[in-house]
């Protein structure tokens, strides 16, 4: 049995204040010297960013339909170690799930993989978060009766956010309190303390880091002048002790009996922020030494490296920095070509392209051409293996999700990665490159890691 002090900040729907509030309540704790894990439902990669900062600990992800039910428990404890209390933050409205973001899949329906269906995995209280700028006074009591006597997550208070007076504060806080639960913060309205958007959600805080720090300053100040937080820290330590054991990415691993540790570079840096911490845990455990760069300033890839891995970003938004930095690209391109294991996602097939926008790229995808298109593709997507690669052998099957807002021509290369639909294939296999808009968690297979690692070394499975 873990007890660990937690709860899970909810909203009504998208746009409520759910990043504002756990964000705040994350540097607020902080600040008073507790150690706080966050955590977001869903795949999202943007809000763990923010996380981060206000913490001093990695973002996790808690996403029952990427890794599983019965993974989401762990996870959280794995992150948690050793910290003071864990700060969920949900994902679009309490009960919407995976259907809200479309899958590929006939699982996924009703609230799955939703923050209630997570709220109830980790028995965690719920902060309701609701805009009350929306709701005509005591109308925001019936909303909250709503959300609270819907299902059977358990809110242990609510905050209410975008308040317009004292007098409109006084008369949602009556109505609410007079439901029998505590109203645990009032916000007024706060533009000076919020993060800016762009096409794909806030922009990240690796793209702003100076500006982000002192963005992440503020929402804690502005959560430490309108909640509770001693009310706050009592209800998430009235929690109930949680019956599992921690994930540990060293047994999730295979580790093969070898003294050499290659050395795999993962990208990072402002154009490429995407990626889940546990992926390169797992790696580490498989037995790699992992190593950063940056694309947008480093000319050479690490000493030594072995094999190479780029997640999701925004590239489109460096485009040009990103050509312009051709002792990098020309490594790169040399190191796909001579068949030196390299794994991209979504961002990473967009670097190793012919091109970006008529911009060059890396060119190790041969013939391939990325440009910016004129909607949002969005979903979770059950994926099968096409053909084998340095990760995956024809016919697995896994799960991930697409987010961005290109395409790339043609839609797949001689030999596909993964198709999720009947429209076709997907992605490229070229040599020991494989690449496509696919997002995985690979706590959810990790014996993607141990592939990997072992492809480094020159053996095969």
């Amino acid at each position: 049995m873990a007890s660990v002090p937690r709860l899970v900040v909810a909203a009504p729907s998208t746009g409520s204040g759910k990043t504002t509030v756990a964000t705040g309540l994350m540097a607020a704790f902080a600040a008073r010297g507790l150690k706080v894990s966050p955590h977001k439902v869903g795949p999202d990669y943007i809000d763990p960013g923010y996380h981060a900062l206000a913490t001093g600990r990695p973002g996790r992800n808690l996403d029952p339909w990427l890794t599983s039910e019965e993974l989401v428990v762990p996870l959280l404890l794995h992150g948690a170690a050793a910290a003071d209390i864990a700060v969920v933050e949900g994902v679009m409205g309490l009960y919407d799930g995976a259907a809200g973001l479309g899958t590929s899949d006939s699982d996924g329906g009703g609230d799955y993989a939703s923050t209630a269906h997570v709220a109830t995995l980790l028995d965690a209280p719920v902060v309701l978060v609701v805009d009350a700028s929306t709701a005509a006074g005591r109308s925001v009591a019936a909303l909250v009766h709503g959300f609270s006597s819907f299902g059977t997550v358990r809110v242990g208070g609510v905050i209410l956010n975008r308040l317009g007076s004292d007098g409109h504060e006084r008369m949602c806080r009556e109505a609410v309190e007079e439901l029998g639960l505590p109203v645990l913060g009032a916000l007024r309205h706060h533009d000076e303390a919020t993060a800016p958007s762009r096409h794909l959600g806030l922009v990240p805080a690796a793209e702003r880091r100076a500006e982000a720090v002192e963005t992440v300053r503020r929402l804690g100040d502005l959560v430490a002048a309108s909640c509770d937080l001693d009310a706050v820290l009592a209800l998430a330590r009235a929690a109930s002790p949680l019956n599992a054991e921690p994930w540990d990415p060293s047994e999730a691993a295979v580790r093969a009996e070898a003294a050499e540790r290659p050395r795999i570079a993962v990208a990072g840096g402002p154009a490429f922020t995407f990626g889940y911490t546990e992926n390169e845990e797992l790696l580490t455990a498989a037995g790699a030494e992992v190593v950063r760069f940056d694309p947008l300033r480093d000319e050479r890839l690490p000493e030594r490296t072995r094999g190479v891995v780029i997640g999701g970003g925004f590239p489109e938004m460096h485009a040009a920095d990103l050509s312009a930095n051709e002792p990098l690209r020309e490594e790169l391109a040399a190191f796909g070509k001579a068949s030196r294991p390299v794994y991209a996602e979504c961002a990473g097939l967009l670097y190793l392209a012919q091109e970006l926008d008529g911009a060059p790229m890396c060119g190790v995808l041969d013939g391939v051409r990325a440009a910016m298109a004129s909607r949002l593709t969005l979903g979770y997507r059950a994926a099968v293996a096409v053909a084998d690669s340095v990760v995956a052998r024809a016919g697995e099957r896994v799960r991930g999700h697409e987010f961005h807002s290109t395409v790339t021509r043609p839609v797949h290369g001689d030999t596909a990665a993964w198709q999720w639909t009947a429209s076709g294939p997907v992605g490229f296999v070229q040599g020991d490159c494989v690449a496509s808009y696919l997002h995985l968690h690979w706590a959810g297979s990790p014996w993607f890691a141990s592939r990997l690692v072992n492809a480094c070394r020159g053996e095969r499975a």
